[in-house]
């Protein structure tokens, strides 16, 4: 069992121990962000969590961009036992807050923590600005002041000491009173805090919980039964109140058959929820990851050739802003709603926009350093002719070295990797109908049996996929990952140009 132990941004080496939830597929790209972005140690994960350990506070915090939810961890342990009877599984349910009290408070201890070292700094950051516009309009007085000086000083040159003699009074009483007042705000900063801490005193804590059950528990008991009892249960430990609407305090809990976790969000806003994204196009979450396995570099030329609402480049851009990103899309419905979202994220001036058809770029060959897109999915996109042209015109553009990173539906993998030389047709909706010319695809390679499946072992890079499958012309492969869209599954994975097409 783990428990949360340190208090981020003390100082302290161990830090605390958090987890945050994550679409399935994208925890490779978590591990990643939290072990660069945070400094985590103890990285570890199950299936749709990653737990680490940090000393980062809640602003950087905020910044982590694959993951959906960020929670302080208050208990990680090994499944209630499903085998016995309803009675002693709410037993063991209680057993989450009475068997080790410590852990939970210790939790609450550096919840508060980071809301007071936030707090603090955010005023620290007001009080800096407010003295800085003090200053700067002591500067403007004292400048007028001089001004006038000067002008007394050509008319009545015999009044000099007087007007300096009344200057430097004037200068004396301002500086005193800005002492004072700079005294004051000091003392109400500290009873602000005061305040803060007396706020999230144990005694006046107010809480819900909230409950995700799966597998065999939660089929013999529904969320809300287990938050009834988890919360009667706190109640009675710790004195808290309860309070469903607005409490101070949000209680998580996931039981499934594999493991038991409690925590505190953080954020009572989801990471993935873009404050700067105005109309949602793709997952915020999954474009940051197409964005961040393309290696971007400062100075790049980076494309996305079917930008949609250009979810990817806003993500792309808000990380990587020393680069030139091109959009383009045939449709002008999705052209103007990635202009309202990138006037919306302020980045009009970083990316350009161009209504074009992905099979007819006009762009020089091998002009282009990375592109990143998402393959439309569903009845729009017809595979055929055009995914063969697609890919094509992508391998043109693109200079020797260069990157693709694609977003690709389970058809349309399924078909990429393992479509023959024969004529099987690439158009899942008439199997009966070939289409002549149709021979050549990402993996040409003859293949017997039983369709591939791409390993979601992230750690191993999916040694095998990658020594079986064939380049479409000088397109290789490196990296496929298996990721959930929600009511379905894809894939996303990345390409590179090692040698001129010849097209």
């Amino acid at each position: 069992m783990s428990e949360v132990r340190g208090e981020p941004g003390s100082g302290t080496e161990a830090g605390a121990r958090f987890f945050c939830t994550a679409g399935r597929g994208l925890e490779p790209f978590l591990m990643r962000e939290v072990r660069a972005r945070l400094a985590a140690t103890e990285v570890e994960y199950i299936s749709g969590k990653v737990f680490f350990t940090t000393c980062s506070d809640l602003n950087m915090l905020k910044k982590l961009k694959s993951a959906e939810r960020l929670f302080l961890l208050i208990k990680k342990q090994f499944p209630l036992i499903s085998s016995v009877s309803k009675g002693k599984l709410l037993n063991e349910m209680q057993r989450l807050i009475n068997e080790d009290p410590g852990s939970w408070l210790n939790a609450i201890s550096i919840w508060k923590n980071l809301l007071e070292l936030d707090a603090k700094k955010e005023k620290l950051s007001q009080r800096d600005d407010n003295q800085l516009k003090r200053k700067v309009g002591e500067n403007e007085i004292i400048i007028a002041k001089k001004l006038k000086i000067e002008q007394m000083q050509k008319i009545e040159e015999n009044r000099d000491c007087q007007l300096e003699k009344q200057i430097e009074e004037e200068t004396l009483e301002q500086r005193d009173f800005t002492t004072k007042s700079e005294n004051f705000q000091e003392e109400e900063f500290q009873n602000d805090i005061e305040k803060a801490i007396d706020t999230h005193n144990q005694k006046d804590l107010t809480f819900r919980v909230s409950c995700r059950c799966s597998g065999t528990i939660g089929k013999a008991f529904t969320a809300q039964e287990v938050g009834r009892v988890i919360g009667i249960a706190i109640i009675k430990h710790f004195g808290w109140k309860a309070d469903l609407r607005n409490p101070k305090l949000e209680i998580f809990i996931h039981l499934n058959d594999v493991y038991s976790v409690v925590g505190i969000p953080v954020f009572r806003v989801p990471l993935a929820s873009r404050a700067y994204i105005k109309t949602a196009g793709l997952r915020s979450t999954i474009a940051w990851a197409m964005a961040s396995l393309a290696d971007i570099k400062a100075g790049a030329f980076v494309l996305d050739p079917m930008c949609g609402l250009g979810t990817i480049l806003l993500e792309a851009a808000k990380e990587w802003p020393d680069v030139y990103y091109v959009g383009a899309d045939v449709s002008d419905s999705q052209l103007l709603g990635t202009w309202d979202n990138l006037k919306a994220a302020g980045l009009e001036d970083k990316i350009e926009l161009l209504k074009v058809s992905v099979i007819e770029l006009p762009l020089p060959s091998e002009s282009v350093d990375i592109i990143i897109s998402d393959i439309p999915f569903g009845k729009k996109f017809k595979l055929g002719k055009d995914i063969k042209s697609i890919l094509q015109e992508m391998e043109r553009v693109l200079h020797v070295g260069g990157t693709i990173v694609l977003l690709l539906s389970e058809d349309h993998h399924r078909r990429l990797t393992d479509c023959k030389e024969s004529s099987i047709p690439l158009n899942s909706k008439d199997s009966h109908t070939d289409e002549p010319g149709i021979k050549k695809c990402l993996n040409p390679e003859e293949k017997t049996g039983a369709s591939k499946i791409v390993s979601t072992s992230f750690e191993a890079r999916n040694h095998e996929f990658l020594d079986r499958m064939s380049p479409f012309g000088s397109l290789v492969p490196v990296e496929c990952y298996k990721v959930s869209l929600g009511k379905t599954d894809a894939f996303i994975c990345k390409y590179e140009k090692s040698h001129s097409s010849g097209l």
